[in-house]
Parts: C-alpha cells; structure tokens; sequence
C-alpha cells in the first residue's frame, strides 16, 4: 500500500525558462559567502551591542544594511538583530563588519554585572539602616 501523496496549499506557477536573448540565470550567492575582499571579519559575539552612529542609512546601502541601521536606533545585541531580520549569525558578521569598517554602526560591550556584591558597601548599608 502507497502513502498518500501530499499536495501544496498554495501551488506556485512554474516560472518559464529563459529565452536566448534574456542570457544565463544566476543563483544569487548567499550573504554569509561573501565575506569581502580579505575575508576578514570583527569580533562579535552574540551578547555585542550594537549602535547606529547616524538616524537616517545612507543612500548607498542595500536592503539588509538599512534594516540593520532603523534598528539599531537603540542598542541591541547580535542576536536580537539575527533574530529580527531572519539572519544567521554568520551572515550577520559581514553586514556588521562592513558597517563597523564604514564607522555606520559602534559595537559596545555589554554591560557585565558582578557575580557577587561587596561586603563593605552590604555591611555600611546595615549599620546606616540600624542608626535609624
């Protein structure tokens, strides 16, 4: 017995082969596979905030770069932004290193809080409050 073939909610129509004048389709290249001239890349973490130096993006950033920049109005972490634009993280390393190269975007660390408090503040905090 064969399993019942499923069938598509929405079927898409086929798009039509190219004609010879119309030339070669391309597959777009991924974002995460160009990584610049040199290849290199800042280093982020997922926990790095990041913060938009300008309101407005300039004229000559792409689609992704803008988004990332309205964003950043505030700052939020690699993370958020993978999140919010549907990026991987790796993909999100090249946009932020060409706009960290561009001096568009500042990355902060973020803010660590102590692991524990210290005695003599707790112990001053104590005898002020025994006084009253």
């Amino acid at each position: 017995m064969t399993p019942p073939q499923r069938q598509r909610r929405d079927p898409t129509p086929e798009s039509p082969p190219p004609q010879e004048g119309e030339g070669k389709v391309r597959n777009p290249e991924r974002m995460y596979v160009v990584a610049g001239p040199d290849g290199e890349r800042a280093e982020l973490d997922l926990v790095t905030l990041i913060v938009a130096r300008a309101e407005d993006p300039p004229p000559s950033a792409s689609p992704e770069q803008a988004a990332l920049l309205r964003l950043c109005a505030a700052p939020l972490s690699v993370a958020e932004l993978s999140a919010y634009l549907h990026l991987p993280f790796s993909a999100m390393g090249v946009l932020l290193t060409e706009l960290l190269t561009a001096e568009l975007v500042q990355a902060r660390a973020p803010i660590v809080r102590q692991s524990r408090t210290d005695r003599s503040l707790l112990e001053a905090v104590m005898n002020g409050l025994q006084r009253l």
